[in-house]
């Protein structure tokens, strides 16, 4: 009798709960640890902890205590790094070690590597306060400034001219354990995030997505509002972006698993590359499995326990999906939400295939550190582009949440001019 397997799941939000029940659909005993009391996934699983997971030596401790023989977490950049950390600190074997996952994700590092690789990237600097107009001298305005090694696009804000840069400094680095910011010229063509896994070092494209973003407030970040699977540069941009990902685990010596991009195209010069990240990209793979018979959650389990099955997977795959998905993600402005009927009501609307409302009547939409990403989320699904488009701007033109007072808390989108 074979021996049951024990994993360590380091996530337990909503996404989450579909890797815990495929886990433990193969018999796989699944422990889950974060630090959300009320994590969705832990009722799923068959044991859960309450646990920092930036306390490598804790959850560490837990791996030993719990004879776990695998360890798993993926869709965020801190998810990911800390995995990285506590399966080096555990002895479990994970597809980076430490010193190999800093190059996805010190910025500065990161940019070495793209230039030692020659991948074009938009050009940046690394400035420091103390002398800030000698560091973004050459730059041309705007720019995007972001922390060295933050999460997610906390700090993250655009600038046009140094002084908004000197005004919003500490701010942004208060984000990261460097005192110093990446500042990043701005571009505004086409962005796609593409997913791939590696096999034996070579890197397979999953997906090419458009990336689609709206501004809502001068000198911030545009948003994203839309992912589309699959992205309409697919067949112009995959093989370029093969090659550019196996160029990028070749150097960090990523053998087998995720890695995934986030670039631009310029039309004649092909793909600029402002990110890769060891990870699968978060409130989006979903979308994935949507337009194709490949899931992450298979994938992620099959590098812990079966590598012959990922790599038969990703090699019989291609990035030229079938049928057409999108994410929609819906930002708010803080206040307490009093009424989500005009949102709940869009869940009915042709072509949606779920439904994500992050706050309730009573509910208080917040930015502080570690808030909820999105007021709502919403995946639709067609045949065509075309059939994903009405039925995108049918959800835009229709959301709603409102405050007591009757004020709008949602940031509105024009899908016209996505």
């Amino acid at each position: 009798m074979t021996e049951q397997h024990r994993l360590v799941i380091l996530g337990s939000m909503d996404e989450f709960v579909e890797l815990v029940e495929q886990a433990r659909e193969r018999g796989i005993y699944t422990i889950v640890c974060d630090g959300y009391e009320d994590g969705p996934a832990k009722p799923a699983a068959d044991k859960a902890y309450l646990v920092d997971i930036r306390d490598t030596d804790a959850v560490a401790r837990i791996c030993h205590e719990e004879e776990a023989d695998g360890i798993i977490a993926s869709f965020s950049d801190l998810l990911a790094e800390c995995m990285i950390d506590i399966a080096d600190a555990a002895g479990l074997p994970a597809y980076l070690k430490p010193q190999q996952e800093r190059y996805l994700r010190e910025k500065t590092l990161m940019k070495q590597m793209f230039a030692e690789l020659d991948i074009a990237t938009p050009r940046s600097r690394e400035v420091s306060l103390d002398r800030l107009e000698e560091g973004l001298s050459g730059l041309q305005f705007p720019c995007v400034v972001k922390p060295v090694n933050g999460y997610g696009s906390h700090g993250v804000f655009v600038a046009r001219s140094a002084e908004e840069v000197r005004e919003r400094f500490a701010e942004a680095a208060s984000q990261s354990s460097f005192d110093t910011l990446i500042a990043e010229e701005y571009f505004e063509g086409p962005e796609f995030n593409i997913m791939t896994w590696v096999v034996d070092g070579t890197a397979h494209v999953l997906s090419v997505a458009d990336r689609q973003k709206a501004p809502f407030e001068e000198g911030e970040v545009p948003q994203v509002v839309r992912i589309v699977y699959p992205s309409a540069y697919t067949t112009l941009v995959a093989d370029e972006a093969a090659d550019i990902a196996t160029k990028i685990a070749q150097y960090v010596g990523l053998e087998n698993g995720p890695l995934c991009v986030q670039a631009f195209y310029d039309g004649e010069g092909g793909l600029s590359v402002c990110e890769a990240a060891g990870r699968i990209f978060g409130y989006e793979h979903e979308l994935l499995a949507l337009t194709s018979d490949l899931t992450v959650e298979e994938l992620l389990l099959d590098c812990v326990y079966d590598s012959e099955a990922a790599k038969a997977k990703v090699e019989g795959h291609s990035c030229r999906l079938s049928g057409c998905a999108a994410g929609l993600y819906f930002h708010g402005r803080d206040g307490q939400v009093a009424d989500t009927e005009a949102l709940d009501a869009l869940a009915i609307q042709p072509g949606v295939v779920e439904y994500l409302p992050y706050y309730r009547v009573g509910d208080t939409i917040s930015h502080k550190k570690g808030a909820k990403p999105y007021a709502a989320r919403f995946y639709v699904q067609g045949k065509s582009r075309e059939e994903v488009d009405t039925a995108s701007k049918a959800i835009f033109d229709g959301a709603s949440l409102r405050d007591p007072a009757g004020n709008e808390l949602l940031y509105t989108v024009d899908a016209d001019e996505l």
